[in-house]
């Protein structure tokens, strides 16, 4: 929440610094709470709870929330400088921008919806935040043109006669920037080739970028699987678990190691919630590491020392992490001859420990521990009256005791205890002692050797199917890397490249998730960009302006991939939220512009140049303004100020960036493609004239 706070403070900050009055600030600055408090109840209809997705729409469009009230206070400002009263300067005002402020805000709400309804896993973390932030975008809208001018014409105050007669003189910006645009203006060949060279450019950033799913959580809190060799007793893994606890211990960053031997959790589940599994031969450490902010390091590093401390350990399988998203990724391998299937593992395995810079490889694939095979001889079972059932009862009772629901329980006050009769460990090694098991049969019980041969012999623990196929799961440790750069370095090994017939690979975990949201990312922005269209044409009534507009969808990509490769940050989801809510905010600069020289042109008469110049002038303060109390609203998440700023992190870089390429860009380059589009238009018109005049008269 406190993210919430600051992003809101540094957006009303920036807005005093340009308005440099009070009363101004604070009519901008009452957008925030009467836009937020009513999303809330949108929220709670909706079903959402206040989570990181939800916090993290608000703390991102906190600034863009700011932004329809900037706007309209912006340019009732302008016309008291001209010397008109506030109730006329709100009314004229409000009427003037009008069409601009509800184009920008329902080009935001354009892109953000079609997000909640994304398909698969990336869909779950779209939907909320999607309709958080068009919702509370929404209600920016409905205080900025319902209450922000009725408190102004009430609140402000009207300029000086003598001030408001003075014509206003440009600053050091304004100069500059004006000569900018009309040099844009008489090269306007040279500014798009310009234009089109830094987007193409921006473009070959891409496969400089780093891939992933989502990036690795520092959550202080992370967990050592350990795996005993097939055989070991519950005695062995607790010496092998207590001296894993005695190596992590004195470690540095770590504040306490929780040990559960005799069974598989992960961290946020006990020794017997869902994902728990029993067996001797297994342990978890759960290691609790200082928070963020009292280290000078992450805890992908943490985790790296870790695996490297726990190497002494002798004959056993470790895994290091949480087991969340970014931790580790998955090589999956199929097949229906299970020895083809697991000599294609062992090579995969082999392979991948070849990999630089990953952490621990462990293989799925089951070991072989001892059993007793005992096969019955069902020819000598019929003669003697004994079913195979009997014999399977038998045993079981007598190895491991019976099904856990026939298992008599001892009535506690608060529980029940389950009561396991079995045979003593020394008569369970027995070969002999087994033998002579006595299996009840039709005359009378028998021994067990005399319907079945008992052997000593292995097998697989269990068998693993995935669509009626056996497969193996390998699990790679990411150790830090992004899964997209671990996964082209996958697809490189031989072992891989050229399967044995019959194996086959199956995308799975965050590699599949990967290609999952890269392809709805496509079409969520397709989408969103005809939804745009769509839009701006039926405000604008003009099919061609629109694609004025949005042109500064291009313009703004460069800056948001440049501030991703500047900053190490990964190309993961994000990213690219942050690119879906780029789409909606950038337009928001050539609406402005666009808007206002189409009306210059059409209210003041002047041609195309000097409307264009115009608009530049009247517009550009406004723009820029937004543009800060946006960048300003998102700083502190670009910062990373919170407890864990790994998801948020990534979404205000890709957005701040590519929000102040935009603007320095749209306000050089969208008028130049204003007199272009405008010029087909031109063309348009005289050749539908000419048809006109080509027309025969009929007689």
């Amino acid at each position: 929440m406190h993210l919430l706070y600051e992003g809101a403070a540094l957006a009303i900050l920036v807005v005093l610094l340009f308005l440099r009055d009070i009363r101004a600030t604070l009519v901008s600055a009452a957008a925030l709470p009467l836009a937020i408090i009513p999303t809330f109840a949108a929220m709670h209809y909706f079903g959402f709870s206040l989570n990181i997705l939800t916090l993290l729409a608000l703390a991102l469009v906190v600034g863009v929330l700011v932004d329809d009230a900037i706007v309209e206070v912006e340019n009732i400002e302008r016309h008291l400088r001209m010397g008109k009263t506030p109730k006329q300067a709100a009314i004229e005002a409000a009427d003037e921008i009008g069409l601009a402020v509800i184009a920008t805000t329902f080009t935001l709400i354009a892109v953000f919806l079609p997000t909640a309804f994304m398909g698969g896993v990336p869909g779950k973390f779209f939907e909320s935040f999607g309709i958080t932030a068009a919702v509370a975008v929404f209600f920016s809208l409905a205080v900025a043109r319902l209450l922000t001018p009725m408190m102004a014409a009430y609140f402000l105050k009207p300029h000086p006669t003598e001030k408001a007669k003075q014509p206003e003189r440009d600053g050091w910006f304004m100069r500059h920037y004006m000569t900018a645009a009309g040099w844009c203006l008489k090269h306007r060949f040279i500014t798009l080739v310009a234009a089109i060279a830094i987007f193409v450019a921006s473009l070959q950033i891409v496969p400089l970028l780093p891939k992933g799913f989502v990036p690795p959580a520092d959550t202080a809190l992370t967990s050592v699987t350990l795996e005993m060799q097939p055989g070991s007793t519950l005695e062995e893994s607790y010496a092998i678990a207590e001296q894993a606890r005695r190596l992590l211990q004195p470690l540095a960053d770590v504040k306490q190691v929780f040990t559960l031997v005799g069974a598989a959790s992960g961290v946020s589940s006990g020794p017997i919630a869902e994902g728990g599994g029993a067996d001797v031969r297994k342990a978890t450490l759960t290691v609790s590491l200082t928070t963020r902010e009292e280290r000078s390091r992450s805890q992908t590093a943490v985790e790296a020392e870790i695996r490297q401390t726990l190497k002494p350990l002798p004959g056993v399988r470790y895994t290091v992490g949480s087991g969340g998203s970014g931790d580790k990724m998955q090589v999956v391998l199929a097949s229906d001859d299970g020895k083809l299937l697991l000599t294609a593992a062992q090579r995969a395995e082999r392979d991948l420990r070849t990999l630089q810079g990953i952490g621990n490889v462990v293989s799925g694939a089951s070991l072989q521990r001892p059993e007793i095979h005992i096969t019955p001889n069902y020819a000598r079972a019929a003669e003697l009256g004994v079913s195979t059932e009997a014999l399977g009862q038998v045993v079981r009772v007598a190895t491991s005791g019976d099904f856990s629901t026939r298992l008599p329980k001892l009535n506690l006050p608060q529980r029940q205890i389950p009561i396991r009769v079995q045979f003593d460990e020394s008569v369970r090694n027995d070969l002999d002692t087994i033998r002579q098991l006595r299996i009840p049969g039709r005359n009378g019980a028998v021994p067990l050797a005399a319907v079945a041969d008992v052997q000593l012999g292995s097998g697989p623990a269990r068998l693993d199917r995935f669509d009626r196929m056996r497969n193996v799961s390998i699990d790679v440790e990411l150790n830090g890397l992004p899964v997209g750069q671990v996964t082209t370095m996958v697809d490189k090994l031989p072992s891989l490249a050229t399967l044995p017939p019959g194996v086959i690979r199956q995308s799975s975990g965050d590699a599949e998730r990967m290609a999952e949201l890269f392809g709805g990312f496509g079409g969520a922005m397709l989408i969103g960009v005809l939804l745009i269209y769509i839009v701006l044409v039926l405000l604008f009534h003009d099919f061609l302006q629109p694609i004025t507009i949005l042109a500064a969808l291009p313009l703004s990509i460069g800056g948001a991939l440049l501030a991703l490769l500047l900053t190490g940050s990964s190309f993961s989801m994000p990213a690219v939220i942050g690119l879906l809510m780029l789409m909606g905010i950038v337009t928001k600069n050539s609406i402005l512009l666009v808007d206002y020289a189409v009306m210059a042109r059409e209210r003041d008469q002047k041609n195309r140049v000097d409307a264009l110049l115009d608009a530049c002038h009247k517009r550009a303060r406004p723009i820029v303004m937004t543009t800060i109390a946006m960048s300003a609203g998102m700083m502190p998440t670009a910062l990373g100020l919170a407890a864990d700023p790994s998801f948020r992190q990534p979404m205000a870089i890709v957005v701040i960036g590519g929000l102040l390429a935009s603007t320095v860009l749209s306000l050089l380059v969208i008028p130049v493609v204003f007199t272009f589009i405008d010029d087909i238009l031109v063309g348009f018109r005289k050749l539908s004239g000419k048809f006109k005049h080509a027309e025969p008269t009929l007689p």
